[in-house]
């Protein structure tokens, strides 16, 4: 993983958590996936709406004629909403994540680490029929009907190669509907366990320590930046401290909280530490920042 691939999403309360973004090539893959399902789809459409009319025809109903215009319209508008509607949908739901975009292990999210809003969602989806299906769709329907020009294929071409190369030009590799919606999309850690079993189990630090989802769960991000402060001021020492040291306070107060015992004081709060901030960085994967204990 290269190191630009990490950006530092600071909270309000000038906590630093580090977020990964997808590379341009898992973005592009998933994009092919989610096209491929989508024409086959399509193409299952199209070979409906052909045997409705072929039956229609054959049939030699009265008013056949109309009756396959209506069809056209219906495939026209089941294009149009497959397309757009597919990664709305999606991305709208809780894994905010197309099929390809699952399968590569990707996620949309905002880039403020607020949850993904419908608006966001939708406005980055719609600039995507600017960018690709638009200027595709124009070249199809010229082909069509024999208007089609070199000059008009390429400036289509032109057109969706413009739009393709803007994530080259900016830092975070954001296409146009992300730069106008205010998202971005990262990698998301795949889930082994379900997450009735992954409530349950422990999340074990290097140093041996192990949390459950629910001890880490107990605090949020201004108790992450008091305790970063605690371990800075503290002495790692043992023979050093003091009743009232800091050390031992907090993390009396803690395992009190969470319901935990054993090991050395320091080296509990810096475990403690690591996992709580592995844990909110995932958690804003899903646009969940919690902000301090009291928030729900």
């Amino acid at each position: 993983m290269a190191a630009s691939d990490n950006r530092a999403l600071v909270t309000p309360e000038g906590v630093a958590l580090s977020l990964e973004l997808a590379g341009l090539a898992p973005r592009f893959w998933a994009f092919v996936i989610d096209l491929g399902i989508m024409l086959t789809a399509l193409m299952v459409m199209t070979i409906v709406v052909l045997l409705v009319g072929a039956g229609a025809l054959t049939a030699k109903t009265p008013g056949a004629d109309p009756a396959l215009q209506i069809l056209a319209v219906i495939w026209l508008l089941g294009a149009f909403a497959l397309r757009n509607l597919w990664f709305i949908l999606f991305e709208s739901g809780r894994r905010t994540a197309t099929p390809g975009k699952r399968f590569m292990g990707l996620r949309v999210a905002a880039r403020d680490g607020s949850r993904l809003t419908a608006d966001a969602v939708v406005a980055r989806n719609l600039m995507r029929e600017l960018e690709v299906f638009l200027p595709l769709s124009f070249i199809g329907y010229e082909t069509g009907t024999g208007a089609v020009t070199a000059w008009t294929a390429l400036a289509g071409l032109g057109w969706s190669l413009g739009f393709a190369l803007v994530p080259l030009f900016n830092r975070d590799r954001l296409r146009v509907g992300d730069l106008v919606a205010g998202t971005w999309v990262l990698r998301a850690p795949r889930r082994r366990l379900g997450a009735d079993i992954a409530e349950h189990s422990a999340v074990v630090d290097q140093s041996g320590f192990a949390f459950t989802p629910t001890q880490l769960g107990a605090y949020g991000v201004y108790e992450l930046q008091t305790l970063e402060d605690v371990l800075r001021r503290g002495d790692p020492n043992p023979m050093r401290r003091a009743a009232d040291d800091p050390i031992i306070v907090v993390a009396a107060a803690i395992r009190t909280k969470i319901g935990y015992r054993g090991g050395d004081d320091y080296a509990f709060l810096a475990a403690y530490y690591a996992a709580l901030r592995a844990h909110l960085e995932r958690g804003l994967l899903f646009g969940r920042r919690r902000r301090d204990k009291r928030d729900a």
